[in-house]
Formats: C-alpha cells, structure tokens, sequence
C-alpha cells in the first residue's frame, strides 16, 4: 500500500476532498428529502383561493372578475337565485332582442 511512500504519494488531498463532497451530497439529500416532506405550501406566493395577509389560512379569496357578457351575469344573476325564471327568460330575450336591432336609423 506504501510503494509511494507517506501521503499517498501527493494524492492525500483527492482523498479528502472526495470524502467531502461525499459528506456534502448526503447532506444536501437529506434536506431535501425532509424539506419535500414538511413543505406546506406557504412561501412569497399564497396557494390560490386564500386570501393573503389573514393568516395563514383566511377566507378564501374572491376569483378575479374578468368583464362579461351581459348574458353571463344574467345567468349568474340566475343561479344565485336574485331573479326568478321568468324574469330570466324577460331579460334574455330583451338582450337578445337589442343585439339583433342595435337601435333606431335616422332616415331623411
């Protein structure tokens, strides 16, 4: 084992910086298993649905209202029950009566 005399023959420092990174890598493993094991979520960036700045768990957040159709707030209108059936089916046609007659021409 000694044909290059004491210190493996210069290489002693390979030995020990394997040994390190070695060490480095179960290291670096370990927390990311426990990390990937403990991670709840929380960070710069609150999970959808929550709103943010109530605690880590607050009253979920309204969804981003995007501009409608006037027929889709008709219809959500309808569904969270404000108006009844028949005054849906009024509205609808109304609508759908103004989209198809845009509205009175001036003719000489």
């Amino acid at each position: 084992m000694f044909w290059y005399g004491p210190h493996l023959g210069g290489w002693a420092w390979a030995l020990g910086l394997g040994s390190l990174l070695f060490w480095a890598l179960v290291a670096v493993a370990i927390f990311a298993l426990v990390r990937s094991f403990t991670h709840t979520g929380r960070g710069p960036n609150p999970p959808q649905g929550y709103a943010s700045g109530t605690g880590s768990y607050g009253p979920p957040a309204p969804a981003p209202r995007q501009a409608s159709a006037p027929e889709q707030i008709l219809a959500e209108r309808f569904a969270r029950g404000e108006i009844d059936e028949d005054e849906f089916h009024q509205r609808m046609a109304t609508l759908r009566a103004e989209a198809w007659h845009p509205g009175p021409t001036a003719t000489p």
